[in-house]
Formats: C-alpha cells, sequence, structure tokens
C-alpha cells in the first residue's frame, strides 16, 4: 500500500470497512491480526494528513474591513 497516492477519505474508508470486518467477526484469528496491522498504519497515515491539514488551517479575521490570516492554534 502506498500511503502517499491515497486519500484521506480513501484510507479512512479502508479503515472502516476493517474495522466493521474485525467487529462482526467475519475473519479467522490470522486474518484478523493482519487486519488489524493493516488498520493500525491507516489509522496513523490519518492521523499524519490530519495533522498536516491542521498546521494548514487558517483562521480568517476581518478587521477594519481588511482580512488577517493567522495559523491555526
Amino acid at each position: 500500500m502506498n500511503k502517499e497516492k491515497n486519500s484521506f477519505e480513501d484510507n479512512l474508508k479502508k479503515l472502516e470497512q476493517i474495522v466493521e470486518k474485525l467487529e462482526n467477526g467475519e475473519a479467522d484469528l490470522e486474518e484478523s491480526v493482519k487486519l488489524y496491522e493493516e488498520g493500525m498504519k491507516l489509522k496513523e497515515n490519518c492521523e499524519e494528513k490530519l495533522k498536516s491539514i491542521e498546521s494548514q488551517i487558517k483562521k480568517i479575521k476581518q478587521d477594519n474591513k481588511k482580512i488577517l490570516k493567522e495559523d491555526f492554534k
């Protein structure tokens, strides 16, 4: 799995599918372990992408008809 080519949404959807399989008991023990490992990688990737986006978010303030941008805190 190439993390960089998958979007946040794709990774989240795959993670949701893995969680559903694990919760429903659709996988045997060995497959469950593999799915769990893949899920943890997807979770980490989603968290990294969220942190990256969070650092890019700008608050917009209107001050005397001027728009000022500042880093999200």
